[in-house]
C-alpha cells in the first residue's frame, strides 16, 4: 500500500525543468533575448556606418589631395599655366577647401574611434557632417563643371600635357563629389536616426 502511495505522488508532480544551455538565447524569458541580440545588431550597424563615413571620408581627402596637387603644378609657361585662367584658380581654390574639410574630418573620426570619446554630441556631429558634406560635394561639382567647358575648347585645337593636367585635376574633383555625396547620405541616416541608449 505504501508503494501506490509513493506511485500516486510521483504521477502528480511535474516534469523536472532543464535549465537552459549555456549562450541559448532563444530559450530565454521572452524579449529579453530578442533586446539584447537588437541592441547589439545596432552596435554593430552603429560601428560600420563609422567605419564608412571614415572611408568615404578619406577617399574624398586622398582625390582632393590629388586634384590639388595636380592644378597647382600644372604650370608650364606661356597659356600653358593655371594661374590665366578663372576656373582653373577655381578649381585649385575649392581643391584646398575641400582638402581642409576632409582633412579635419578624418582627423576627428580617427580620433572618435581610437579613444571612444565624441567630441560634440551626435546631433551635432550629424548635423555638422550631414551640411558640411554637402555644401563641400555641391562646391567640388561646381568647380568641376565650371572647368570642363574651358578644358574641351583648349583640347579642340592643342592635346598636351596641361590640358591633361587639367583633365586630371577635374576627374579627380568629380570622385571626390562622389565620395562626399555618398557620405552625406550616411549623415542623413545618422540624423533621422535619433534612437540612442
Amino acid at each position: 500500500m505504501a508503494d501506490e502511495n509513493v506511485h500516486k505522488v510521483t504521477d502528480a508532480l511535474p516534469a523536472p525543468i532543464t535549465p537552459p544551455a549555456a549562450g541559448d538565447g532563444e530559450s530565454q524569458a521572452p524579449g529579453i533575448g530578442a533586446g539584447v541580440s537588437n541592441i547589439v545588431k545596432r552596435w554593430k550597424r552603429e560601428d560600420m556606418v563609422k567605419r564608412g563615413s571614415l572611408l568615404l571620408h578619406g577617399l574624398a581627402l586622398v582625390f582632393s589631395l590629388i586634384a590639388f596637387i595636380v592644378m597647382a603644378s600644372n604650370t608650364h609657361g606661356d597659356w600653358k599655366d593655371f594661374d590665366r585662367y578663372e576656373e582653373y584658380r577655381y578649381v585649385l581654390a575649392i581643391a584646398i577647401l575641400s582638402t581642409l574639410y576632409t582633412g579635419l574630418q578624418v582627423l576627428r573620426q580617427v580620433h572618435e574611434l581610437s579613444t571612444g570619446t565624441e567630441s560634440f554630441s551626435r546631433q551635432k556631429l550629424a548635423l555638422l557632417s550631414f551640411f558640411g558634406d554637402q555644401v563641400v560635394a555641391y562646391l567640388l561639382l561646381s568647380a568641376a563643371s565650371s572647368a570642363v567647358p574651358l578644358t574641351n575648347r583648349m583640347r579642340e585645337n592643342n592635346d598636351n600635357i596641361f590640358t591633361d593636367s587639367s583633365v586630371a585635376a577635374i576627374s579627380m574633383e568629380c570622385l571626390a563629389f562622389f565620395a562626399l555625396a555618398v557620405s552625406a547620405l550616411i549623415s542623413g541616416y545618422k540624423l533621422s536616426n535619433k534612437s540612442h541608449i
